[in-house]
């Protein structure tokens, strides 16, 4: 019986932890440094960006009322790595300050990437 309970709250805590947290501007730069550190070694992350009306259900079927449509739109931020997910939702005032720190930080990540060597084509000698 409290093996059970052990087991289902294991696989609670293991579906709480694959769950994307939503966190604020600042913090999620900072998560994304993070992200960016530990796919550094052996992965790699992505970040996607969407459209966001702040609604958090799904568009309601023919004949039903529909959802109202938002005075501004939002931009959701998210970030993947493995199976750390994170996400923010960036305001429309707070999308220049958002930019700039996200520009400073794909500047200061950028070290990682590789030089790709040019091959030169051998001129082939001309017909006669």
């Amino acid at each position: 019986m409290i093996s059970r309970k052990v087991s289902a709250l294991d696989s609670h805590l293991s579906q709480i932890c694959h769950e994307m947290v939503l966190l604020d501007n600042s913090n999620f730069i900072l998560g994304l440094e993070k992200l960016a550190n530990e796919a550094k070694k052996d992965a790699s992350f992505t970040i996607t960006f969407k459209r966001y009306d702040g609604h958090d259900r799904p568009v309601p079927r023919p004949g039903k009322k529909p959802l109202a449509k938002p005075e501004t739109y939002m931009c959701l931020m998210r970030a993947q790595c493995k199976s750390k997910k994170i996400s923010t939702v960036v305001r429309q005032e707070d999308v220049p300050t958002m930019m700039a720190m996200y520009s400073q930080f794909i500047k200061s990540k950028m070290d990682g990437l590789k030089r790709v060597k040019k091959v030169k084509s051998k001129a082939k000698p001309a017909k006669g």
